[in-house]
């Protein structure tokens, strides 16, 4: 298992909602996607509120992250491989 931090994401959002961070996703970015609570993106369970949103920006993610005793944080990550995996399973499910 990998950990978020080991990938040094920019915060942008901090202590903040899930609704906040879909939100912000929503009106800041053209793709977004929404998962449920145990999504694994990059080697790690998503936990939240449903549905979890996670924005496409170039070739960046954004998504909520939630540290355990610290809150939840809105991140963004170079999508190394997440952002095909993410449509592709988006895809299917339209199907």
């Amino acid at each position: 298992m990998g950990c978020i931090e080991d990938l040094k994401p920019d915060v942008i959002l901090s202590s903040v909602t899930f609704k906040e961070c879909r939100e912000f996703i929503e009106k800041s970015t053209k793709e977004v996607s929404y998962v449920e609570p145990g999504y694994r993106l990059f080697e790690e369970y998503l936990i939240g509120v449903p549905p979890i949103a996670i924005g496409v920006d170039g070739d960046f993610l954004l998504f909520p992250y939630t540290k355990p005793c610290h809150g939840t944080f809105l991140i963004r990550l170079p999508g190394n491989g997440e952002i095909e995996r993410l449509r592709k399973e988006r895809n299917q499910k339209g199907k």
